[in-house]
């Protein structure tokens, strides 16, 4: 079903505000007309996990595990996924939206590794006791989870991803809306990533930006107008810094167009090409084949 903009504008509002289930469901039926047309419009906008998992974490080509280590002082717990075949490779830290580790972006996890990595899907909730199962519940814990906190799980994240013994040694990190803007703030802050990959994401402090090593490949969508604002000031800031970077905006695609399991926003096209561009970028910066 076609949604009003107006509809899908809300949605993202709730979803990045954050606004309150019942005032956002209030406003969602002004605009649909109808609970009913709420709730309809609602199916096609929020995800469904059961509808869009590629990778089965069975996979005959792939190992999965539950991480749950502490490594460098700080406990980490999430998917961990690496392919089957031998040879060394490229470490992957794939960062979730703001509703944590869930079955999407576990399967997103596996796919990376079916592209040759060894990928992490790290719970960054982990020191608030993990990703709980009600989306909304996790939403409102990432306003009380520490910068910090971010920070010193994807720096010890990243160092074991490039310890392990089939490792090349170099890693990247690939995040979306949330993680998007995590990704950033890791490549500011750890000098040895390799590769940073931003999907929607919003923009680090720009007067940090010449700290960044990393190549930036950074992805938004055209009618996410909040963050495509923001675009330019960053991407002068990466030309001024000499940083090596590609900056792309599909046209006409909403927020979380990679995201399948929500059937309104997600864009095959699109999605398809940012996700060859993505792993061609991480291979080519952490030695995976």
């Amino acid at each position: 079903m076609a949604l009003d903009r107006r509809i899908v504008e809300l949605y993202d509002e709730y979803t990045h505000k954050p606004l309150d289930r019942r005032v956002f469901f209030n406003r969602l039926m002004v605009l649909a007309g109808s609970a009913a047309a709420a709730e309809a419009a609602l199916s096609v906008l929020e995800p469904n996990y059961a509808q869009a998992q590629q990778i089965a974490p069975d996979d005959a080509r792939i190992a999965v595990e539950r991480l749950d280590v502490v490594a460098g002082g700080v406990a980490l717990k999430g998917h961990l996924a690496t392919p089957k075949a031998a040879g060394r490779r490229g470490g992957v830290l794939v960062i979730h939206e703001n509703r944590g580790l869930n079955p999407h972006i576990e399967d997103v996890t596996r796919r990376m590794a079916l592209a040759g990595f060894t990928a992490l899907g790290l719970d960054f909730l982990t020191p608030l006791g993990g990703t709980p199962k009600d989306p909304d519940e996790a939403r409102a814990m990432f306003s009380r989870l520490p910068a910090a906190d971010v920070l010193s799980q994807g720096r010890a994240a990243l160092a074991l991803l490039a310890a392990r013994p089939d490792a090349t040694g170099k890693t990247g990190a690939i995040g979306f809306c949330w993680g998007g803007g995590v990704v950033n703030d890791l490549a500011v802050a750890i000098p040895e990533l390799a590769a940073g990959v931003v999907f929607y994401g919003r923009s680090p402090d720009l007067a940090k930006v010449p700290q960044i090593k990393a190549r930036m490949l950074i992805q938004h969508a055209a009618r996410d107008a909040r963050l495509v604002q923001a675009l330019p000031a960053y991407e002068a800031a990466l030309k001024t810094a000499g940083i090596r970077h590609e900056v792309v905006v599909y046209p006409d695609v909403d927020h979380a167009f990679l995201n399948d399991t929500s059937t309104e926003r997600y864009n095959a096209a699109a999605a398809k090409l940012a996700w060859e561009r993505s792993v061609a970028v991480l291979a080519a910066e952490t030695g995976a084949s």
